[in-house]
């Protein structure tokens, strides 16, 4: 069952593409790109002769058809679509499988479920017209695939090859904990990104050097209701995206802090030193670059280089736990 691995090795770096093809899409204002789904003003390949294009415009006159943020985001559905695919052929060949006691056929079958959610919520981005809870959703939900492909992964080489005792470690609560977090400094990302706040503050450390800002809490983290509006721009005011990018940095110090403490608590284990030495870079890593996100106005290669920075820090924890669970799973094997 080689050929089980080695899909979902495809499918994780599929995956991988997805979120990143999401956030570029999202950075350059592309997410209403096409207004309608699946198809994109009515064609399912965006047209390239001229005349096409003119009558695919006739479909939605309200909305300008720009090429380029027509093809960002039906690339991103095609890549989605694609994954949607490889991830049902990993369902089915779990389904052949369904008679292993150890297999893990309810994750796989589950990761085809939030598929269907995440093609759902994809469709929602678009009909709502960018409601930020959706577009946090939908951002968390393709972190959420990206994060069980990786858990899968590690079940199918725990069952297809030979683990060995590599030592007990005792801290795989503190990583979920740690992963979790993460998670919510994500989405608390996500909420920023979605409601445009990421330009509400122009200092690093303060918000604004030159005024005194006051933070609406309360009107940065209620539910917008849905009422045909578009959302792309943000429509919150100054005061309730000022806050949003607060409470977001306050988060990373949080989210900092205790992934420091985790790595110096793991740091004498051995087999640990590689995940714990990415999470410890990646950290550093993400805090300068949101200062410079906020001090030079955030620009796109760094804004996407932030996110990416965020997912390359969520699959080092998961890399830093599938070790911790390699090395249980070892012990367990040898005390048998």
């Amino acid at each position: 069952m080689e050929r089980v691995i080695r899909l979902c090795h495809i499918a994780i770096v599929l995956a991988l593409v997805v979120v990143l093809l999401g956030a570029w899409t999202r950075i350059n204002d592309a997410g209403l790109g096409c207004p309608d789904w699946p198809g994109c003003y009515g064609e399912m390949i965006l047209p390239v002769d001229k005349a096409k294009l003119e009558s695919a415009q006739q479909f939605y006159p309200d909305q300008p058809l720009v090429e380029v943020k027509g093809w960002l985001e039906m690339v991103h559905r095609y890549a989605a679509g694609t994954l949607g695919v490889l991830i049902t052929a990993l369902a089915y060949l779990g389904w052949k499988e369904r008679y292993r006691n150890d297999y893990p056929l309810l994750l796989s079958v589950g990761l085809v479920v939030l598929v269907i959610l995440q093609a759902a919520f994809g469709m929602w981005t678009v009909t709502m017209k960018l409601l930020p809870q959706v577009v946090t959703i939908h951002l968390l939900g393709g972190l959420l695939t990206l994060s069980l492909l990786f858990v899968l992964r590690y079940k199918l080489k725990r069952i297809y090859q030979q683990v060995k005792p590599q030592g007990v470690v005792s801290h795989k609560r503190w990583i979920v904990i740690g992963a979790a977090l993460l998670f919510g400094q994500i989405m608390l990302g996500g909420w920023t990104s979605s409601n445009y706040a990421g330009w509400a503050c122009t200092d690093w450390l303060m918000c604004e050097r030159s005024e005194k800002v006051s933070f609406d809490y309360k009107g940065g983290f209620s539910l917008p209701r849905f009422d045909g509006q578009s959302h792309e721009g943000g429509l919150k005011d100054r005061e309730s995206r000022a806050a949003i990018q607060i409470v977001h940095r306050i988060g990373a110090l949080a989210v900092t802090a205790y992934l420091f403490i985790l790595c110096l608590v793991l740091r004498k284990q051995r087999m640990l030193l590689a995940p714990i030495g990415f999470i410890a870079l990646i950290v550093i890593t993400q805090n300068v670059l949101g200062m410079l996100n906020v001090a030079w106005g955030l620009p796109r290669y760094m804004a996407i280089a932030h996110h990416g920075g965020a997912v390359a820090l969520l699959l080092s924890l998961l890399w830093l736990y599938s070790r911790v669970g390699l090395q249980k799973e070892g012990v367990r094997h040898a005390q048998r």
